[in-house]
């Protein structure tokens, strides 16, 4: 494998931006460059990991070397299922090697929450953690179940915070605008309440919990808590839930309709405020494009989901937050919850590297998005930041 020599760059790494170069060896970064390396002139853009996207829904090659995405870990939500081992295995090939599939495995057969699936068996085949996909468990014995046995197996346990007996058939938060649009809706206290449960599990049995999305500011002081007292938990989000509240539905456009739904106001201040106190550990796409067979519905028919790949990164630039920490929330945490040596642009680590002008201006236009759908709450928003070269392991990843 051909050495590198990443020179005039401005390096984004755990203490900051610094201007300097970096030296890959064998797909790895290193101390100091081979004599032999080949030079790449970063022109004075930023240096930065690649993004590790933490719960995404399908796969899109173009999307996501368009959004600097070099790893994704895949929910168990395919076709079939992810709880066999080797349907497990095929998809952690099938990407390689310009993109790494971590599957995350389905906790339950056929996620019907009811048998616990092979764990063990599937951890061989690839897993990197499992996950009870767009449901909730609602039956706290097999819960419990699922957290031991995920403990036994040093696995994290990926859940989705809603309380099914209170979401069903509902597509909306209860709130003033799901009233006036006459939307079926459900109390944001659905999150809470089942994040109170698998926290009380998760610290019981002493297993690692990633909570996929935390959007309400009552899940967001029950995750705080729960970190104080030294449970071993992480939480997501994603920016639509930073940047939208459920004002963004009010002309039934049903783009806006999202697992877990958008919420009102207060509760995106909340999110921000999180985000900001360190309480949100990954920023991810939740990429689940919907074709227009999905979506061209009345918005109670509609399949909730977007494509979120593309405008990940950019969006991400749009919180203004201090770059060493935009990319833990990217890259760094995202790995650390899927047991990855990735993520950080340091010696040992895999040479996953973006490099990207922060400043350069495009505008979200769904029907020119690369994924296999173009459905994004964003079309029409002016953004800024592109990716310029991205690599995996030290090779590029072609355009």
């Amino acid at each position: 494998m051909t050495a590198l020599r990443f020179v005039n760059a401005r390096i984004v790494g755990a203490e900051g931006v610094t201007d300097g170069e970096l030296a890959v060896r064998e797909g790895m970064i290193v101390d100091a460059p081979s004599p032999d390396a080949a030079t790449i002139d970063c022109g004075g853009k930023l240096l930065a990991p690649g993004i590790v996207d933490l719960g995404v829904f399908a796969i899109d090659r173009a999307a996501f070397r368009a959004g600097g995405i070099v790893r994704v870990g895949l929910m168990p939500d395919q076709s079939p299922v992810l709880d066999d081992p080797g349907i497990v295995q095929r998809a952690s090939l099938v990407g390689k090697p310009h993109l790494w599939i971590h599957p995350i495995a389905a906790a339950t057969k056929g996620l019907k929450g009811v048998d616990l699936a092979e764990m063990a068996i599937m951890k061989g085949a690839g897993a990197r953690a499992v996950a009870t996909g767009r449901r909730w468990i609602a039956d706290s014995g097999v819960m419990a179940k699922v957290f031991a046995y995920a403990r036994e197996l040093d696995l994290t346990v990926i859940t989705h915070a809603e309380d099914a007996g209170l979401t069903a058939g509902k597509v909306a938060t209860a709130g003033e605008t799901a009233t006036r649009l006459g939307l079926p809706a459900a109390p944001a206290l659905a999150e809470p309440l089942a994040i109170a449960r698998d926290l009380a599990l998760a610290e019981e049995t002493g297993a690692r919990l990633h909570i996929r999305q935390v959007t309400t500011a009552a899940g967001f002081d029950l995750v705080r808590s729960a970190k104080r007292r030294g449970v071993a938990v992480t939480c997501g989000i994603t920016p639509a839930h930073l940047l939208l509240s459920d004002i963004a539905m009010s002309d039934f456009r049903t783009f806006a309709h999202l697992s877990p739904p958008l919420r009102d106001e207060s509760d995106r201040r909340a999110a921000l405020a999180a985000l900001k106190d360190g309480t949100i550990d990954v920023l991810c796409s939740g990429h689940d494009p919907r074709g227009p067979e999905e979506k061209r519905l009345p918005f109670a028919d509609a399949t909730a989901g977007a494509s979120g790949a593309e405008t990940l990164l950019a969006l991400a630039l749009s919180l203004q937050l201090p770059l060493e920490r935009l990319f833990a929330l990217l890259a760094a945490n995202p790995a650390k919850v899927l047991g990855l040596d990735t993520g950080a642009l340091a010696p040992g680590q895999s040479a996953d590297l973006m490099l990207l002008d922060p400043n350069a201006p495009w505008q979200v236009k769904g029907d020119a998005l690369l994924a296999r759908a173009g459905n994004t709450p964003f079309d029409g928003l002016p953004v800024q930041g592109k990716v310029l070269r991205l690599w995996k392991g030290g090779k590029e990843i072609p355009a």
